[in-house]
């Protein structure tokens, strides 16, 4: 099986935050190994997390958060990739939601349609060049409505989660996200977060979800969306 590359440039500014921790990795695949193994072999779910390291390092990200990190991200590009190529059941139509930093808007549609859709949808999130940390923002304008981002954080766009989605849906990406065979694409323009104040910051979220709960009808005819 080969390894799905990574979409985009991500620039590996400074040796991985994972230093001497073959040990850690070596568990990582274990358990990825496992759940995974019907799929792959063991060496491909090796060079996943050997990857998923490397690029979320290079992203700076803080050192001790970062094992757990790579775990989600591996895990998450494998299940894409064994769904992706009709290796695993699809049993929910999967949405993608990619904006450039995967820190504002993409989360916020993300968490948005998890309340909405349940199990109904899978949601999948991924930035062009992604940022740190999902924004104070984005976390304040959950946290009023009772939501949170669960155990989402910006990772990069891969291949992957774009062969896998239905539905992709873009938020101030443009071009980054390549077009895939029989997917939907969908441009969502809404202003950057960034620097809004917070009643705009809140007319951006109310849109958003206007625009999920369309979705959500549609991939979902038989399920009413929840106030």
């Amino acid at each position: 099986m080969d390894e799905q590359s990574p979409l985009g440039h991500h620039r590996r500014r400074a040796a991985p935050l994972l230093r001497d921790t073959a040990p850690v990795l070596e568990r990582i695949t274990a358990r990825l190994a496992a759940r995974h193994g019907r799929a792959f072999s063991q060496e491909t779910v090796e060079r996943y997390v050997e990857e998923c390291s490397w690029l979320l390092s290079a992203e700076a990200r803080v050192g001790t958060h970062l094992p757990v990190l790579v775990e989600r991200f591996a895990d998450q590009r494998l299940g894409a990739l064994a769904r992706g190529m009709g290796l695993s059941p699809k049993a929910v139509p999967e949405v993608l939601f990619v904006c450039t930093e995967n820190a504002g808007r993409s989360q916020l549609a993300a968490a948005l349609m998890r309340h909405r859709a349940g199990d109904g949808i899978r949601v999948l999130t991924a930035g062009s060049e992604p940022g740190l940390s999902i924004a104070p923002v984005v976390l304040r304008l959950l946290a009023e409505q009772g939501l949170d981002p669960d155990e989402e954080f910006p990772k990069p766009l891969t291949t992957e989660v774009v062969t896998a989605a239905d539905v992709v849906v873009t938020l101030g990406c443009g071009d980054a996200c390549p077009v895939r065979p029989g997917r939907r694409y969908l441009d969502w323009v809404l202003p950057d977060l960034s620097g809004l104040d917070i009643e705009s910051a809140r007319a951006v979220r109310d849109a958003l979800a206007a625009r999920i709960d369309v979705l959500v009808g549609e991939l979902l005819p038989a399920r009413v969306p929840p106030a």
